[in-house]
């Protein structure tokens, strides 16, 4: 009886380790943009939640850079093995951002100010949910 691999071939993993830089690269691009036009309006506007969403897409940047730096080595081994460093990154970067939005959330319940209202921070929220139905 013959032992089949489960792993993909070397010419397929090549295939799916560029498609992956590509995507990091889109979502690298994609939160970049996100964050400061989140940060942006969300300071002019007073709003610590909108100003949230923003950081949250820095983290999103931070993690995808883990993810890009996984894959930057050409060797699949080399990228096995920077795996556990990236996962470390990306659980780092999250709870940052839960300390964040712990603080700001205490903050924000014994402060009195209220945010602006901000039509960029109102397409910002809309447009991933717009994008995901139009990736599907």
């Amino acid at each position: 009886m013959a032992v089949k691999s489960l792993s993909p071939s070397p010419d397929r993993r090549e295939a799916l380790t560029r498609r992956i830089r590509f995507l990091v690269a889109v979502t690298i691009t994609y939160n970049v943009i996100e964050a400061v036009v989140a940060i942006t309006a969300g300071t002019l506007a007073s709003s610590i939640a909108l100003v949230g969403f923003g950081l949250d897409s820095v983290i999103e940047v931070s993690s995808a850079t883990a993810v890009a730096w996984q894959f930057s080595a050409r060797d699949h081994a080399v990228r096995e093995a920077r795996e556990k460093t990236t996962l470390r990154i990306v659980a780092i970067s999250f709870f940052v951002l839960a300390a964040y939005v712990s603080v700001d959330a205490a903050q924000a319940l014994v402060g009195t100010g209220d945010a602006d209202r901000s039509v960029p921070g109102i397409v910002l929220s809309g447009l991933p949910e717009v994008l995901r139905v139009m990736l599907r």
